[in-house]
């Protein structure tokens, strides 16, 4: 029961995608971990995990601490604190993965930043949050013509309600430093609630809005991919990849995150080979010539021999590298 669509009829039985809250299409299971210790009791004298993991929209995850009063499970829906109100998400961890997620990511237990979750959510806020993420959709298309009424070169691709409908987050993204002080006076006036705005980034839009890459599959970010390193076309070469951009672009309109995640190998195996024009001598033919071409993940190298204008490949066991000779 994650997205709207998800949400049971009067008769009990799942409308919209029909998936029971396992589809992958909205937010259902973004960038969901597989808790392998959902099952383990914890070992005696060791108290039980105070934290859990709350995903709201999309791929934004926070840590909250629960009262002894509630236990949240995964799949529980529950109110948070907030400042000025309450907002509403979905328990993605509980237990003792939680520590092991907040040491990853290098949250301590006493941080600020971790939050307090006051109930479980009943009935009626439940409502009240599918009755928002329904109503997102007309305020961005809104939102998006006031912002082009007041010629600001910015892009608003998502909008996220506050569970109580008190405020709402404007995610957006633009090239340069955009003045959005008169839209925001414009949208608190148009919609009545308080107005944050958000800039992301091009992948962390990708990420936000989801979609299907050339490969055929969910977009990684949208699904697993959580860090966004930097990508530089020297991975594309690395991997003899041909330098077009519009085929190692992905669709936040950057170099796709794939390309790192090989590159690695690539840089190891290449390290085993003579590169190109070093000179080298065939060991079963005794034929002398220079490296013009290499199969990095074959371990092959091209061999021209300068007597008979033709390249060959050959294995890297068969060849030997000739060193220059001092005078």
């Amino acid at each position: 029961m994650s997205c709207s669509s998800c949400s049971n009829s009067s008769g009990g039985t799942p409308r919209g995608c029909k998936s029971n809250g396992t589809c992958g299409s909205d937010s259902c299971n973004k960038l969901t971990v597989f808790d392998w210790l959902e099952n383990m009791e914890p070992a005696n004298g060791v108290a039980p995990s105070s934290f859990v993991e709350v995903r709201f929209k999309n791929s934004r995850k926070e840590f909250f601490r629960f009262p002894d009063t509630i236990h949240a499970r995964a799949g529980n829906l529950v109110i948070t604190e907030v400042q000025h109100g309450y907002d509403l998400g979905i328990v993605t961890l509980s237990g003792p993965l939680v520590s092991i997620q907040m040491k990853r990511k290098k949250v301590e237990e006493d941080s600020t930043a971790i939050g307090q979750i006051l109930r479980l959510a009943n009935q009626t806020e439940i409502d009240k949050w599918h009755e928002l993420r329904e109503r997102e959709a007309s305020v961005q298309k809104r939102a998006r013509e006031m912002a082009i009424a007041l010629q600001l070169n910015m892009k608003i691709s998502d909008v996220e309600y506050q569970g109580d409908g008190k405020k709402a987050t404007f995610y957006y993204t633009a090239e340069h430093r955009v003045d959005f002080r008169q839209l925001i006076k414009d949208m608190a006036q148009a919609f009545s609630i308080r107005i944050e705005m958000k800039q992301i980034g091009m992948r962390e839009e990708a990420s936000r809005l989801g979609g299907i890459g050339s490969c055929g599959r969910e977009l990684c970010c949208s699904t697993w991919l959580t860090d966004f390193r930097s990508v530089s076309s020297g991975a594309a070469r690395y991997q003899q990849l041909s330098l077009n951009p519009q085929k190692l672009s992905g669709q936040c309109g950057r170099l796709k995150c794939c390309l790192n995640y090989e590159v690695e190998t690539y840089e190891h195996l290449a390290k085993k080979l003579p590169r190109n024009e070093t000179k080298v001598m065939v060991k079963y033919t005794g034929a002398k010539g220079r490296v013009v071409g290499r199969s990095i993940l074959d371990q092959m190298v091209k061999v021209l021999f300068t007597d008979e204008g033709r390249g060959e490949l050959f294995p890297l066991e068969d060849i030997e590298i000739l060193r220059p000779t001092k005078k």
